[in-house]
Protein backbone atom coordinates (compact mmCIF):
# COMPACT_ATOMS: atom_id res chain seq x y z
CA UNK A 1 0.00 0.00 0.00
CA UNK A 2 1.47 3.46 -1.09
CA UNK A 3 1.72 6.28 1.69
CA UNK A 4 1.77 9.94 1.15
CA UNK A 5 2.20 13.15 3.38
CA UNK A 6 -0.40 15.68 3.22
CA UNK A 7 1.41 19.33 3.99
CA UNK A 8 -0.38 22.34 5.64
CA UNK A 9 0.89 24.79 7.67
CA UNK A 10 2.34 23.48 10.53
CA UNK A 11 0.17 20.01 10.37
CA UNK A 12 1.63 16.87 8.76
CA UNK A 13 -0.38 13.99 8.26
CA UNK A 14 0.36 10.62 6.67
CA UNK A 15 -2.07 8.93 4.27
CA UNK A 16 -2.04 5.24 2.80
CA UNK A 17 -3.56 4.90 -0.86
CA UNK A 18 -5.79 2.52 -1.83
CA UNK A 19 -4.74 -0.25 -5.00
CA UNK A 20 -7.24 1.73 -7.47
CA UNK A 21 -6.91 3.83 -10.41
CA UNK A 22 -7.82 6.90 -9.06
CA UNK A 23 -5.32 6.00 -6.39
CA UNK A 24 -2.63 5.45 -9.08
CA UNK A 25 -2.95 8.40 -11.09
CA UNK A 26 -2.77 10.50 -8.45
CA UNK A 27 0.19 8.79 -6.99
CA UNK A 28 1.85 9.32 -10.37
CA UNK A 29 1.05 13.27 -10.52
CA UNK A 30 2.83 13.63 -6.95
CA UNK A 31 4.17 16.31 -5.81
CA UNK A 32 1.08 18.46 -6.04
CA UNK A 33 0.37 22.05 -4.64
CA UNK A 34 -2.40 23.20 -4.50
CA UNK A 35 -5.06 25.81 -2.21
CA UNK A 36 -7.28 24.86 0.06
CA UNK A 37 -10.95 25.32 0.12
CA UNK A 38 -13.51 24.26 3.19
CA UNK A 39 -16.66 23.18 3.20
CA UNK A 40 -18.25 22.09 6.08
CA UNK A 41 -15.69 19.62 7.76
CA UNK A 42 -14.22 18.71 4.10
CA UNK A 43 -11.38 20.35 2.38
CA UNK A 44 -10.56 20.05 -1.13
CA UNK A 45 -8.59 21.24 -3.76
CA UNK A 46 -8.18 21.39 -7.38
CA UNK A 47 -4.91 18.81 -8.44
CA UNK A 48 -6.32 19.60 -12.78
CA UNK A 49 -6.72 15.78 -12.96
CA UNK A 50 -9.35 14.17 -15.45
CA UNK A 51 -10.23 10.73 -14.18
CA UNK A 52 -13.77 9.13 -14.62
CA UNK A 53 -16.11 8.15 -11.83
CA UNK A 54 -15.36 4.87 -10.87
CA UNK A 55 -17.57 2.07 -10.96
CA UNK A 56 -17.66 2.21 -6.45
CA UNK A 57 -18.02 6.10 -6.36
CA UNK A 58 -20.64 7.33 -4.17
CA UNK A 59 -21.49 10.26 -1.83
CA UNK A 60 -21.50 8.69 1.36
CA UNK A 61 -17.86 8.79 2.71
CA UNK A 62 -16.06 7.52 6.14
CA UNK A 63 -14.81 10.18 8.36
CA UNK A 64 -10.82 10.42 6.95
CA UNK A 65 -11.65 9.11 3.76
CA UNK A 66 -9.36 10.82 0.70
CA UNK A 67 -11.64 11.29 -2.45
CA UNK A 68 -11.22 12.50 -6.07
CA UNK A 69 -14.29 14.23 -6.88
CA UNK A 70 -14.68 14.21 -10.91
CA UNK A 71 -17.09 17.23 -11.34
CA UNK A 72 -14.13 19.72 -9.72
CA UNK A 73 -11.20 18.03 -10.24
CA UNK A 74 -10.66 18.05 -6.75
CA UNK A 75 -8.85 15.93 -4.21
CA UNK A 76 -10.76 15.76 -0.85
CA UNK A 77 -10.53 15.06 2.58
CA UNK A 78 -13.35 14.33 4.97
CA UNK A 79 -12.79 15.06 8.60
CA UNK A 80 -16.40 15.16 9.77
CA UNK A 81 -20.11 15.88 8.52
CA UNK A 82 -20.66 18.49 5.66
CA UNK A 83 -23.52 20.97 4.87
CA UNK A 84 -25.51 18.43 2.56
CA UNK A 85 -24.77 15.41 5.53
CA UNK A 86 -28.09 14.18 6.71
CA UNK A 87 -26.30 13.04 9.91
CA UNK A 88 -22.56 13.08 11.59
CA UNK A 89 -21.10 11.02 8.82
CA UNK A 90 -19.41 13.14 5.68
CA UNK A 91 -21.35 13.41 2.55
CA UNK A 92 -19.64 14.72 -0.46
CA UNK A 93 -21.91 17.31 -2.91
CA UNK A 94 -22.04 14.00 -5.71
CA UNK A 95 -20.26 10.94 -6.10
CA UNK A 96 -16.81 10.92 -5.33
CA UNK A 97 -14.16 7.96 -6.10
CA UNK A 98 -12.50 6.95 -2.77
CA UNK A 99 -8.71 5.98 -2.78
CA UNK A 100 -7.34 6.14 0.94
CA UNK A 101 -7.80 7.75 4.19
CA UNK A 102 -5.99 9.28 6.32
CA UNK A 103 -3.59 7.89 9.46
CA UNK A 104 -3.96 9.56 12.45
CA UNK A 105 -6.92 11.48 13.79
CA UNK A 106 -8.54 13.25 10.73
CA UNK A 107 -10.58 15.61 12.85
CA UNK A 108 -7.36 17.96 13.44
CA UNK A 109 -7.69 19.21 9.64
CA UNK A 110 -10.58 21.24 11.01
CA UNK A 111 -7.81 23.97 11.99
CA UNK A 112 -7.22 24.18 8.35
CA UNK A 113 -8.72 27.29 6.68
CA UNK A 114 -9.64 28.22 3.24
CA UNK A 115 -6.89 29.80 1.29
CA UNK A 116 -4.34 27.83 3.19
CA UNK A 117 -1.57 26.04 0.71
CA UNK A 118 -1.34 22.66 0.88
CA UNK A 119 1.37 20.15 -0.77
CA UNK A 120 1.09 16.25 -1.14
CA UNK A 121 4.09 14.41 -1.62
CA UNK A 122 5.16 10.65 -1.58
CA UNK A 123 5.94 9.25 1.83
CA UNK A 124 9.75 8.45 2.54
CA UNK A 125 9.48 4.83 3.73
Amino acid sequence: MEKIMIQVGNLAMAAELNNTPTARKILEALPIESTVNVWGEEIYFDISLEIDLEPEARAEVEVGALAYWPTGTAFCIFFGPTPVSTDAKPRAYSPVNIFGHVSGDPTRFKAVASGAKIRITRAQV
